[in-house]
This record gives structure tokens, sequence and C-alpha cells, in this order.
């Protein structure tokens, strides 16, 4: 599985999100998920949220996901520190 498709899976799921995905291998990815939705709402839960977009993707074509999930707020901040 490409970084493109597992992107894609996540805007499909979560359309309003700003979504980057790194994989070296295609089966390890790293994610950013930039995302109005997610706030007010705890890691966990946006973990959550993201791990339904995949379905059961995740623990067979994707075996491992790192995931980074902001709001557009921490977003600016992060970027401007």
């Amino acid at each position: 599985m490409s970084p493109a498709e597992v992107e894609h899976l996540i805007m499909q799921g979560l359309p309003t999100a700003e979504v980057r995905v790194q994989s070296a291998d295609g089966t390890h990815f790293e994610a950013l998920v930039v995302a109005a939705v997610f706030a007010g709402k705890r890691p966990v839960a946006r973990h959550q949220m993201v791990y339904a977009t995949l379905g059961a993707r995740l623990g067979g074509d994707i075996h491992a996901l790192s995931l980074r999930t902001l709001t557009p707020d921490e977003w600016q901040h992060q970027s401007a520190a």
C-alpha cells in the first residue's frame, strides 16, 4: 500500500482534514492529520477517528501506523514555534 492510498482513505473519512503520510516500506506508516473535528477530543479519540477511516487495512496492509493528530490551531502554533 502506498502513502498516497493511505492519505486517500483518511481523507475520505475525514474530508476536511489535511493529511500527510510517509512510509519507507509500504507497511509501516507515519501520518500527520490536521482536522478541526479533533477540537475538544483527547488524543485517543482522535486516533480512533483516524483508525476508523482505515478499517480492516489496519493490521493487514498497514502493519503499523504512527499518528500525529492536531487541530488547525495546534498545527499553526507548532509551525510558528
